[in-house]
């Protein structure tokens, strides 16, 4: 694209960051309106927009027009179609929650791992304006169809109760009286904005060493091909890390799984300044994994816990919005200091600082006193 487009690698990447900017924030009506249609009307309908903003990819013709595609995939895909594909679950389950998501959490890691292949081997044959086109049509042939036939918004909409669990018996207990908080009421909860804090940390420290792995490896002798390996034993401790945290998230009290999501990308910061050539770049890359997968069970699990279903969508999205406009600042929050540090390894010495103070933070949160309404 930067060949044939005539743009610096400096204007495709200021092009992605003020597409990713403005799709997120076109993110906070998204969540209200999933609320309002159900996921499977909303996901029929960001399917459709989906794929004709990777339509708009394969058509750009420079700066402008590369920033209006970018943030068309960035809102209808990472932020619009996650958001959805998240609530169109989480009514299913109650008790199992975390664990149900931790399975969905990997499944998606594992797939997402299989697009830049796809993709790489598409742009080979053909070129990167038709991959993606194809990209455009393998959504409008999979994921619209799946959204309109396969989605049931809720349980009760065929007669069903979340976890599969049997319908209650008269003589059962009533549950207690629930309580489904608003967006704004969420907003002014310190729980909510740690959550948040540390959904977004992950998110542009993560994106961040991604973004610059291969000049971070390189500078340990690593060529190109070695380094992008190391994507490889990333996504295997990011299943990992999904797969326990979602069981742990059903359990656990919110304090501890959001302090070990941030001492886990400590960790990986703090190996990504202490790298050197050997064994060390494998565990780097696995704890990073980790860093990244440890997070994505918490918001789909924890929000619903502590706010009810009722408004999940617009609370949520708040959430999306911020990971989402998080990433998009990574590789700048790591860049500029590389160059007043002299490297990659004593700026992420210094951002160290920003999981370590979250992580503290998350151990002062407690549980809500009262039960979310589903």
């Amino acid at each position: 694209m930067i060949t044939t487009l005539g743009l610096t690698r400096s204007e495709l990447s200021l092009a992605y960051l003020i597409g990713t900017l403005v799709g997120a924030v076109a993110l906070l009506p998204v969540g209200r309106f999933i609320d309002r249609v159900g996921a499977r009307r909303a996901m029929t309908l960001i399917g459709l927009g989906f794929g004709l903003g990777l339509l708009v990819m394969s058509g750009v013709q420079g700066f402008v027009t590369l920033i209006v595609g970018f943030t068309l995939i960035r809102w209808m895909g990472q932020g619009s179609l996650q958001l959805v594909s998240t609530l169109a679950i989480t009514p299913w389950f109650e008790r199992r929650r975390g664990f149900a998501f931790g399975i969905s959490t990997t499944a998606t890691g594992m797939l997402m791992s299989l697009a830049p292949i796809a993709l790489g081997a598409a742009i080979g044959v053909f070129d990167w304006r038709v991959a993606w086109m194809l990209a455009a049509l393998a959504i409008w042939l999979v994921v619209v169809p799946i959204a309109r036939f396969g989605i049931i918004d809720r349980p009760s909409d065929v007669g069903q109760y979340p976890d599969g669990d049997p319908a209650p018996h008269p003589s059962d207990e009533p549950k207690p009286v629930a309580v489904a908080l608003t967006r704004r009421e969420a907003l002014k909860q310190p729980r909510f904005w740690v959550l948040s804090a540390v959904i977004g940390a992950t998110s542009m420290l993560v994106t961040a060493l991604n973004f610059h792995q291969i000049s971070l490896l390189g500078d340990q002798g690593l060529s190109v091909t070695e380094a992008a390996a190391m994507f490889l034993p990333q996504v295997l401790g990011t299943l990992i890390a999904s797969l326990a945290m979602g069981a742990l998230a059903d359990r656990a009290p919110a304090r501890l799984l959001l302090m070990t999501s941030m001492v886990l990308l400590t960790v990986g910061l703090v190996l990504a300044a202490r790298l050197t050539p050997g064994p060390i770049i494998l565990v780097y890359a696995v704890v990073l994994g980790a860093a990244a997968g440890a997070g994505r069970p918490l918001v789909a699990t924890l929000l619903p816990r502590w706010y009810g279903l009722a408004h999940i969508g617009s609370i949520q999205g708040v959430s999306a919005l911020i990971a989402v406009a998080a990433s998009s600042i990574g590789p700048v929050a790591l860049s500029i200091p590389s160059e007043t540090l002299g490297g990659f390894g004593p700026a992420a010495l210094v951002l160290v600082a920003i999981p370590i103070v979250i992580g503290i933070a998350a151990l002062t949160i407690s549980e809500p006193e009262f039960e979310p309404a589903s």
